[in-house]
């Protein structure tokens, strides 16, 4: 065979080349036992090929049976995935038991109870997210490591097959007279150009190999600041939900102040906060009134378009929740609650704390505080250019107004800021919003351009 006729590799720009984890047994085999023994009267050519592919064999046997750095971190990623499963069922029977507690006829012993579980929920669901904290820091550690030895490797491997292929491409070029005649014998001379061009097939594959490997080591980078960003956020759920348990303490306290224990004391206070919201929402309804008739609107966005009723736009802004108050004149309305007017959303509650999320993909268009809706945030979306607003928020999640959100994103944390009953997120839709000030504080319309939440979820 003339070793002249094989295919050279020139690897292109930017190539890699890399040993795959299989070629340690395919190697030996197409190298014959006589040629890794090493007789006196090899040439030194041949010696010069056996050094350089003995250093690929040691390179691959290297790669080949590596000890997993990182078995420990798993077994302990198992562990904490155990704890979080027990945690969530945990969390999940704390809704449960608050919302039996929230049927009940609203009393001082009732709402007590309430905000009793809802500081054990709480604690709960601090244990929860310090847990998953815990496991998504073993699993960056542990993607870390595993890149920083992939990129090891793949170093070595460039070396080791560069030096090879330089040793390929001089007895390439060498005068195929000169080979034969420093080989003792024709069988010798046949032997070693089929050892050259075995190997220069098998470093074809190889290179293809590495390709892979390195488009699988960009994946796992990707994939670690994808880690990085969920334990950034964890971190963010971890301070609001602190936050929101001292908030629950504080309004437990408040409420035994008030009515030092008294049933009777504790209605008046219900009695007075009901007439007091009243007041406050006629009050708006006048400074609606006065914005639109003046113009003096901060921002005011129109839909393209209202889609039909029942058309499924929207997810709902919490994964566990219950409805405690429609849209429009309900019953807690028809007693004059909004000042003669209609509750203009829909009223949801998973429990104090709980991350509010984004119905649709769009933008925060404003954000604020006011004495009727608390904390509120509101979100222009892609579709037909409706706007969500989330009110009561105990916390705002860290986003600015004009920052890009995705459904499903967190915008806030479930509460009871403003003119509450209790901790729930307040979720409006419009299809004709805009926004005004009172004394210092951000408004936005009440009732005129909503629309019913309930049909576009």
């Amino acid at each position: 065979m003339n070793p002249h006729t094989h295919r050279r590799v020139v690897p292109r720009n930017g190539d890699d080349i890399e040993y795959g984890s299989n070629y340690l047994s395919n190697m030996k085999k197409l190298l014959p036992s006589t040629t890794l023994c090493g007789a006196s009267h090899i040439s030194s050519v041949s010696v010069r090929m056996k050094r350089f592919i003995s250093t690929m064999l040691i390179s691959i046997a290297t790669f080949n049976f590596v000890v997993p750095a990182f078995a420990a971190n798993e077994a302990r990623i198992a562990e904490l995935l155990k704890q979080i499963e027990v945690l969530e069922e945990q969390a999940k029977q704390f809704k449960g038991s608050i919302a039996e507690e929230r049927a009940k006829a609203q009393t001082l012993q009732r709402d007590i109870a309430i905000i009793k579980k809802e500081i054990q929920g709480l604690e709960q669901q601090i244990i929860l997210t310090s847990t998953k904290i815990s496991k998504t820091k073993v699993e960056i550690t542990d993607m870390e490591g595993n890149i920083f030895e992939t990129q090891q490797t793949i170093d070595r491997r460039r070396e080791t097959v560069g030096e090879l292929l330089i040793f390929l491409n001089q007895r390439d070029n060498e005068n195929l007279m000169a080979t034969l005649m420093k080989n003792e014998n024709l069988s010798t001379f046949l032997s070693e150009a089929q050892q050259l061009a075995n190997v220069n097939d098998k470093l074809l594959e190889l290179i293809g190999d590495l390709r892979n490997q390195k488009q699988q080591l960009e994946i796992s980078k990707v994939g670690l600041e994808d880690k990085k960003g969920e334990l950034i956020s964890l971190n963010q759920e971890q301070s609001a939900k602190r936050s929101s348990l001292t908030g629950v303490k504080s309004q437990k306290d408040t409420i035994l102040a008030q009515t030092k224990g008294q049933e009777a004391e504790y209605q008046k206070m219900l009695t007075a906060a009901e007439k007091k919201r009243s007041q406050l929402f006629l009050e708006m309804q006048q400074l609606e009134s006065d914005a639109v008739a003046g113009g003096l609107f901060i921002i005011r966005v129109k839909a393209t378009g209202v889609p039909p009723r029942g058309t499924k736009l929207f997810t709902y802004p919490e994964d566990s929740y219950r409805l405690t108050q429609g849209y429009g004149m309900t019953t807690y309305a028809k007693r004059g609650a909004y000042g003669g007017s209609p509750h203009n959303g829909i009223d949801i509650a998973g429990g104090y704390g709980t991350p509010i999320k984004v119905i649709g993909s769009g933008e925060i268009i404003a954000n604020g505080f006011n004495s009727g809706f608390g904390n509120w945030v509101a979100v222009q979306h892609d579709s037909f250019g409706l706007v969500s607003v989330y009110g009561h928020m105990s916390a705002f999640a860290p986003l600015r107004v004009g920052t890009k959100v995705t459904q499903g994103q967190a915008v806030g944390y479930e509460g009871s800021t403003g003119n509450s009953t209790g901790s729930h997120v307040h979720l409006s839709l419009y299809q004709d919003f805009f926004t005004y000030t009172k004394a210092g504080q951000l408004y936005f319309n009440y009732f005129d351009g909503s629309l019913n939440p309930s049909d576009y979820l």
